[in-house]
């Protein structure tokens, strides 16, 4: 990790998103945080605005958040998506042509793409929860997390380097998730 302030700084936004959406269980009910961010969450298939390359896209009209996804595909990608945007609109991140930022598949990713990747990787598949649950490898990942092979393949990464090291339940946030998840103690 070269920036490890930027990693925590995406982690713990993860967190704080999952805690103050009441999120307690998986998989992560991404319209349930959503709405009660009270953005507006629209199937690309009622406007019809999204380009052929978008999975999805994100503006404020000067009152509210809006989220347009492709509806059409599959669960897991419109998850992600959705997960995507909300890391836009959480991360802060400035919107491309001041209304719209738009969710892309084209490589390489601009930071703010890749930070939002790994924002909603980290919200849909947070690390106390794969390890309570032991949940190491991408199949078992994608299987319980309802995400994309790919998405949980990165996952399955990031897992042995915190197995290895032992890092689980070391922050506060980190444990009050885990009792509302899991309703023990850490």
């Amino acid at each position: 990790m070269r920036n490890y302030g930027t990693y925590q700084s995406l982690r713990n936004s993860s967190w704080h998103c999952l805690w103050d959406y009441g999120a307690e269980s998986i998989p992560v009910d991404v319209l349930k945080i959503a709405r009660k961010a009270e953005f507006r969450v629209i199937k690309n298939s009622s406007v019809d605005i999204l380009l052929p390359s978008e999975n999805g896209r994100s503006y404020f009209d000067g009152c509210r958040w809006h989220i347009i996804y492709d509806d059409t595909a599959p669960t897991e990608r419109s998850r992600f998506t959705l997960a995507h945007e909300l890391g836009h609109i959480f991360l802060g991140h400035e919107l491309q042509y001041v209304k719209y930022s738009h969710t892309r598949q084209i490589r390489p990713s601009p930071i703010s793409e890749q930070q939002a990747n790994r924002f909603a990787a980290r919200l849909l598949c947070p690390a106390f929860v794969l390890w309570e649950k032991k949940l190491y490898t991408a199949e078992e990942i994608s299987r319980v997390c309802h995400v994309e092979m790919s998405v949980a393949a990165e996952r399955e990464k990031r897992m042995a380097v915190l197995l290895e090291r032992n890092c689980f339940l070391t922050n506060p946030l980190e444990k009050q998730l885990h009792e509302r998840f899991f309703g023990k103690k850490s």
